[in-house]
């Protein structure tokens, strides 16, 4: 999706566009899709040459796509009121129109409203009945086609008991279980009685874990800890913060002793734990909503995208300059980040930016930036609330399929006729589709150890897996380990 200028105009909420123009996107968005070829007609083969260089590609492209705007039914002049997600949760059963949100708000929106949320109507976690014999596999690829088999059993079985599709996902917590989960118990263990050591203490172990899903993992780290440390589980408190209440009873129905589940967001977290814990966030930051920043090509200035929904449902992006508290909390922080400075990938150099504005009909902002505010806003509700944790967070540095021609980009995808469909927008209907980002874990690193004052480190997901994992009792017949082989593109950041 781009938002590429045709005319300047402001909207009633006083918003300026984008660009010197805007498109606006329907509601449903824009699947990606592939066209078959015609048949060429046959010729004699050519000479080869190299193809033409195209200066200004992303120019001449812009100039096609304003050629070809669709046209909108949406009513500018109505009034739009500007609301937050939280407002949304609780004053609207259906997605509402005539409002405007920012970014992060809309796509929080989109994603946990109690009403009309993806999570709360669409999303289902694959867990196979029972754990798998990874020693009856013969290699990955009969694992692999297993597990197909079941996910579209599953699939299948959804569709013919509901009208309306589900869409099902799964994480190495559940596909690798018990051994995923015990051996982030194992590096808990590790490193709390290394902790105690130091401190000269005993201290129970406390462990707080953000987004427990189906509760698979704190089963399996109770469960690493009856069988192998038993005398610290004695001690043990595990709580879990949820904000899904479906998910919260589900981790309530294991009944398990020494277990807390606290229903509620954890960005909205206010009660001190003042004391040693280890805080857990497996596959949970990838759902944390972004805002997205444009910069000024003339004065390098952020600006903040607002989502305007008109009352016929279309959306559009509009820009303001950066106002927000938590945007610029966001930025002013990173560009005082210790080292080297960051710089963004979506602000061009200055002699870049002077050359282009010369041309006729170019924009006046650059590509999108998706800025992680929520991430950020965990390590500071960390730094307040929680000063003597220590971090396990683990989730994707790389996705396929993400939002084209911007920096950090999530993938937008739902479910249809049995596959999965990608979108090339965010602005899509609220509920219907997933969204979910890549972490660039490298500057989450630098942004996490600046707020809470603390170094931690990265590694991947095979370097976490061959220090801690139970590592015979994921192998296949053939030699190969799912446990050091799957999940390539998810890292670890550890404090």
């Amino acid at each position: 999706m781009f938002i590429l200028p045709t005319r300047a105009h402001a909207a009633s909420s006083g918003l300026a566009h984008a660009c010197r123009a805007g498109r606006r996107q329907l509601a449903t968005g824009r699947p990606k899709t592939t066209k078959k070829p015609e048949p060429a007609e046959k010729t004699e083969p050519a000479e080869k040459t190299e193809p033409a260089a195209r200066p200004f590609t992303g120019y001449f492209d812009a100039v096609r796509d304003i050629m070809q705007m669709p046209a909108t039914t949406a009513d500018p002049s109505i009034p739009a009121r500007r609301v937050t997600a939280e407002y949304c949760s609780t004053h609207f059963t259906k997605a509402p129109r005539n409002v405007s949100m920012l970014t992060r708000d809309f796509i929080s929106d989109s994603l946990y409203n109690p009403a009309y949320g993806y999570f709360s109507k669409q999303a289902l976690i694959f867990s196979p009945a029972h754990a798998y014999d990874f020693g009856g596999f013969r290699d990955s690829a009969d694992m692999l086609a297993t597990v197909g088999r079941q996910y579209a059993a599953m699939e299948r079985e959804l569709d013919d008991v509901r009208s309306i599709p589900r869409q099902l996902w799964h994480t190495p917590t559940e596909l690798l279980r018990p051994w995923y989960g015990r051996s982030v118990a194992r590096h808990i263990v590790r490193q709390h009685k290394e902790d105690c050591a130091m401190r000269g203490s005993d201290d129970p172990l406390v462990i707080y874990e953000m987004g427990g899903g189906t509760g698979t993992l704190m089963t399996d780290i109770l469960g690493y800890l009856r069988d192998c440390e038993p005398a610290i589980l004695a001690q043990t408190q595990y709580n879990v913060i949820e904000i899904s209440s479906k998910l919260a009873r589900s981790q309530r129905s294991r009944q398990l002793a020494n277990v807390r589940v606290i229903n509620k967001s954890m960005l909205e977290w206010n009660e001190l734990v003042d004391r040693p814990c280890f805080f857990v966030a497996m596959e949970v930051i990838d759902n944390f909503a972004h805002d997205v920043v444009r910069y000024d090509y003339d004065t390098g200035a952020p600006m903040q995208a607002v989502v305007r929904v008109y009352d016929d449902g279309e959306m559009e992006e509009l820009y303001e300059p950066a106002a927000d508290a938590l945007i610029c909390d966001y930025l002013d922080a990173r560009a005082k980040l210790p080292g080297t400075p960051y710089r963004s990938p979506a602000l061009p150099s200055a002699a870049y930016r002077r050359m282009r504005r010369r041309l006729p009909l170019a924009p006046n902002l650059t590509r999108r930036e998706f800025v992680p505010t929520q991430a950020f806003q965990l390590c500071r509700v960390l730094r307040d609330w929680f000063p003597r944790h220590r971090l396990v967070l683990s989730d994707f540095y790389r996705l396929p399929d993400t939002v084209p021609d911007a920096v950090d980009a999530p993938v937008v995808q739902t479910r249809f006729d049995g596959s999965m469909v990608a979108c090339d927008t965010y602005l899509v209907q609220p509920g219907w589709f997933d969204v979910f980002f890549p972490t660039n874990f490298e500057l989450l690193q630098r942004i996490y150890d600046a707020v809470c004052g603390t170094q931690s480190r990265v590694c991947s997901q095979r370097e976490f897996a061959t220090r801690n994992a139970e590592l015979q009792h994921t192998r296949t017949r053939s030699g190969e380990n799912p446990m050091l082989d799957f999940y390539e593109n998810n890292k670890f950041l550890l404090s």
